[in-house]
């Protein structure tokens, strides 16, 4: 369900809006699409964060593993 909003944009901003539309698209579709991109971007960025901090936060654990890993191997 869509609703009508109303917003204040600044000149340079819509400039920036109108090169970003495409060909045949609405500047309501244009800002709807154009925020969908940026939160979609936004949450697939803290989701990289929270792996990284997540990997970082057993790195020590893993790393030890793997040179455990690494002792059993014969040399090549």
């Amino acid at each position: 369900m869509k609703q009508k909003t109303s917003v204040t944009l600044s000149e340079d901003v819509l400039a920036g809006l109108k090169r970003a539309s495409r060909r045949g698209e609405s500047r309501s579709e244009t800002i709807d699409r154009l925020l969908r991109e940026g939160l979609a971007d936004q949450a697939a960025h803290l989701a990289r964060v929270r792996e990284v901090d997540q990997i970082n936060r057993h790195a020590d654990a893993l790393n030890a593993e793997a040179l455990d890993v690494l002792g059993y191997q014969g040399d090549v």
